[in-house]
């Protein structure tokens, strides 16, 4: 049986296709991902509390450079075989190459309820991983329209830097790991005892909101469509040797697959809107949303974690 979180996301994906009237309130959908990002960085600094050490930095320098050379690989397979233009193959480049907090809460959720090894600093793994590759496609888009690479960089820095994503899971993160499960149980206890409660209610909204995407299913970008479901397991692949290479343990291996074959549907669509006004972010959606997180989500993570044993041997 699956996760019962992944059970709310079918709930949500069967409600929305058969165009029931079930619905969440934009407030309510604002407040759940809040309380889910602010939630999954207060895991970490708990975590976190008393173990940090130098030892983390070429660990996360590693994290951040996958995280930068996905759009590098995936822009001229956008260009060439998906057939789009500079514009959307930098944007959905840059989707692919950031993470996906949703598939991280589940994939974070199925390793908790198997148990398996986690390491403290797999949070970290989300904050290091958003930013590069949003930067790179912004960088190549620019390159290829002949204008300099370095203007506006100041401009975006400070839109990624500031989104509400960054700023919840940073500021989560710091808070857990200055105060600890002891310390900063009164406040902190509220948040990790109802984890799992918001991420069922955050995945019934993505179950919807992937059904409205789908619906009709858009058979003229079929190209893109097939990249969306074959990309995944190719880059977690990529998570997975590199995980294997930082001898990370399982548990944590498994969560960075997931975040390598996820595709971000918060921090990106912001920060293209924003520095690719040609892109259409509505192509981004529907790959990242519309077909990634429910391939990752449904069968992709349990499969991950099946391969990682696999090769472990």
């Amino acid at each position: 049986m699956p996760d019962i979180v992944v059970m709310f996301f079918l709930l949500g994906l069967v409600a929305g296709a058969v165009k029931s009237d079930l619905q969440v309130p934009k407030a309510t959908y604002d407040t759940l991902s809040l309380l889910l990002m602010l939630t999954i960085g207060l895991k970490g600094g708990m975590a976190l509390h008393g173990n940090l050490h130098w030892g983390l930095v070429p660990e996360l320098a590693g994290v951040a450079l996958l995280s930068a050379l996905i759009p590098l690989m995936l822009m001229p397979v956008l260009r060439r075989l998906v057939r789009l233009s500079a514009a959307d193959s930098a944007s959905i480049g840059a989707h692919y190459g950031s993470v996906s907090a949703g598939t991280f809460a589940v994939a974070l959720a199925y390793v908790e309820a198997r148990n398996l090894l986690v390491g403290s600093e797999v949070t970290l793994y989300l904050v290091a991983m958003e930013l590069p590759a949003i930067m790179i496609a912004i960088a190549l888009f620019r390159r290829h329209q002949g204008a300099e690479v370095n203007e506006s960089v100041s401009k975006l820095w400070h839109e990624t830097l500031t989104n509400r994503g960054v700023i919840l899971l940073g500021g989560g993160v710091l808070i857990g790991a200055l105060y600890g499960p002891i310390q900063g149980g009164e406040v902190t206890a509220l948040f990790t005892s109802a984890f799992k409660g918001v991420l069922a209610l955050f995945l019934l909204e993505m179950g919807l909101t992937a059904a409205q995407t789908l619906r009709p299913l858009p058979w003229h970008h079929w190209r893109l469509l097939t990249f969306a479901i074959v990309t995944p397991p190719l880059l977690a692949m990529l998570g997975i040797a590199m995980g294997m290479a930082l001898d990370l343990p399982t548990g944590s291996v498994v969560i960075l697959a997931a975040l390598t074959a996820s595709a971000s549907y918060i921090a990106a669509p912001a920060a293209m809107r924003a520095s690719v006004p040609q892109a259409n972010i509505g192509l981004a959606m529907l790959a990242s949303l519309g077909v990634t997180f429910p391939l990752n989500v449904m069968i992709g993570i349990p499969f991950y974690h099946v391969l990682i044993e696999k090769i472990a041997g």
